[in-house]
């Protein structure tokens, strides 16, 4: 499907072809809120920051957006939708379907900033990665607070899906991942606990209701076919410790892979890995950073 929102063929930078107004809403409609250094470096790299505070400014005065201003920050602003501005974008091309949660007040809005900028941290880093490899990754292909059913009426909510297409030469391979950001603020065993969920929503056939189950048509298939051809890597990124003891989370996550028998079972057919943020930033996804949960040499994200 294709929308308003096209990057360039490169996958460098947005395309000038949308105002910038529309793509700065496009965005906090996405990511739900982002600071204005955040927005910079996705939407418009290597020039001054006036080209994008300018029209935040203009769109906080139209009362379409706002902001909060982070602590111990240098007065750096994160800026969100309001309700106007939700209701506005609930209809842009790239975000139907998306669920609107615009944040009500400024107190509102400091709840969320510290988990939601962290994952629009781990955005960047792909983002700036795919720039310098000349690979498509854009603003609108990290979707935050994506929601899968599980059986028994259960959900699981993953921080981001990401949408990545490598490219070498003239071949192009399309990659997905489901992201979990952990900023190391539950316990190890909680972390580890999601990887159930994920090999729950791999197993997972839903039945259909209302006849015996000897006369059932056989099942479409797991439920995750409905949005993937493929089931997605499994990416763990670390924050928020020490390197001791994310690496101890790491290792907690290897011992959920080895321990549980459907963990292991997904292990062996899908890549999972888990790296730090920082090692994202510094030396980008496709470094040698990941650690793979079934085992092995650290290596890129896309050779899990």
């Amino acid at each position: 499907m294709t929308t308003a929102f096209e990057t360039m063929p490169s996958g460098r930078t947005p395309s000038p072809i949308e105002p910038l107004p529309h793509q700065l809403l496009a965005v906090l409609g996405q990511h739900r809120m982002a600071t204005t250094n955040q927005l910079h470096e996705l939407l418009r790299p290597g020039t001054a920051r006036q080209t994008v505070s300018a029209p935040l400014n203009k769109l906080r005065r139209d009362g379409l957006v706002d902001y909060t201003v982070l602590p111990q920050s240098n007065r750096s602003r994160a800026w969100y939708l309001t309700s106007e501005g939700a209701r506005l974008t609930k209809d842009f091309p790239s975000l139907r379907g998306r669920p609107a949660y615009p944040i009500s007040s400024a107190t509102a809005a400091s709840l969320k900033t510290p988990h939601t900028l962290t994952v629009l941290r781990s955005h960047l880093a792909f983002v700036a990665d795919a720039r310098r490899r000349g690979d498509e990754h854009g603003h609108l292909d990290w979707t935050p607070e994506v929601s899968h059913p599980l059986s028994d009426g259960e959900r699981i909510i993953t921080d981001a899906v990401m949408h990545y297409t490598l490219i070498e030469g003239e071949e192009r391979t399309k990659l997905r991942a489901f992201v979990e950001v952990d900023r190391a603020t539950m316990g190890s065993e909680r972390l580890a606990s999601k990887l159930i969920e994920y090999a729950r929503l791999w197993s997972y056939e839903p039945q259909p209701v209302g006849r015996p189950r000897s006369r059932q048509p056989a099942a479409a298939g797991p439920v995750w076919l409905r949005w993937y051809p493929v089931f997605p890597r499994v990416l763990f990124v670390l924050t928020g410790a020490s390197r001791y003891v994310l690496g101890n989370r790491i290792s907690d996550l290897q011992a959920m892979v080895a321990e549980h028998p459907l963990v292991g079972t997904l292990a062996r057919q899908v890549p999972m890995g888990a790296a730090v943020l920082e090692d994202l930033e510094d030396r980008g996804p496709t470094g040698d950073v990941w650690v793979p949960l079934a085992g092995g040499d650290s290596r890129p994200w896309t050779e899990l």
